[in-house]
């Protein structure tokens, strides 16, 4: 039985504990956010300023130049076109692919169903090195190496993606496909019509993520793309090491500018991404 003189006491503690969560959480987004404050910092110094010691977080002399010089020392707007296109092509694809094959694993009866999932599903756990150069043989000798094809093809199917969808299916009643199928529609037209747009939060998180893990890659375009024309604005950016020397400044510029679609499109996506992974789980 409580007593009067317990509540306060409660209240106190409750809030204690609160302004002690929420200052660890900051401190932790704190922590995150440094390099990031690092990297803008050092966009706007000359480059003998990168690495001063002590860290020299405000810059004595602001080089915003930086911003407008770096378009003319590599061709910034091709690498930054080409991996717009990059990583459009592959997530439209993804989720194309990903919701699909996911409708199959969880809503399609058929023999050994479970069984293909699960070994599908081992695949993630295969490190890419052990087929990164069987995968460059196969894409040689279709003629495909330097050419977006080869990124697209070898990128436009996830397992990741179809454990995200399925999962997320699995969560939607069986009865709504079940009377969609008793009216006759097939299972294109309840993959389509019902599925789809029964989970866009799951969508937009693997979309969100295809696309960040897309435009972030610099292996696949370092392997598979030779040509300057091709290049997207992670190799772009190695355009700054020389052999002896780094254009450091520059390199933080041009990250700065890779870095801003990004978090302009997950502050967008964000309410959909966290809905998303947060009711895949809900079921499996």
């Amino acid at each position: 039985m409580t007593t009067a003189a317990s509540e306060p006491a409660r209240g106190v503690f409750a809030l204690v504990r609160r302004v002690v969560l929420y200052t660890v959480l900051g401190l932790a987004a704190l922590a995150i956010l440094v390099p990031f404050l690092w990297m803008i910092s050092a966009s706007l110094k000359r480059n003998n300023d990168v690495f001063t010691i002590p860290v020299q977080w405000i810059p004595k002399d602001f080089q915003w130049h930086n911003f407008a010089d770096i378009w003319s020392r590599v061709p910034l707007a091709t690498y930054l076109g080409n991996t717009v296109f990059l990583s459009l092509v592959i997530t439209l694809l993804q989720v194309l692919t990903g919701s699909f094959a996911a409708y199959g694993f969880a809503k399609v009866r058929f023999r050994g169903r479970d069984v293909l999932f699960m070994l599908y599903i081992a695949t993630i756990a295969v490190p890419w090195q052990a087929y990164m150069i069987p995968q460059y043989i196969m894409m040689q000798k279709a003629g495909l190496t330097d050419t977006f094809w080869s990124l697209i093809l070898l990128q436009a199917f996830g397992a990741f993606g179809v454990f995200l969808m399925r999962q997320y299916y699995l969560t939607i009643p069986d009865e709504l496909c079940e009377a969609a199928r008793v009216d006759g529609l097939s299972e294109y037209g309840i993959w389509a019509r019902i599925m789809l747009p029964l989970s866009k939060p799951a969508l937009a998180s693997l979309a969100l993520l295809t696309f960040v893990n897309t435009w972030n890659d610099y292996m696949g375009p370092f392997i598979y793309l030779t040509s300057n024309d091709l290049w997207t604005v992670q190799l772009g950016l190695r355009s700054f090491v020389g052999q002896f020397d780094a254009d450091y400044a520059m390199i933080m510029t041009g990250s700065v500018l890779s870095v801003l679609p990004i978090t302009i499109i997950f502050l967008l996506g964000q309410r959909h991404f966290i809905q998303g992974i947060a009711t895949s789980g809900m079921k499996g």
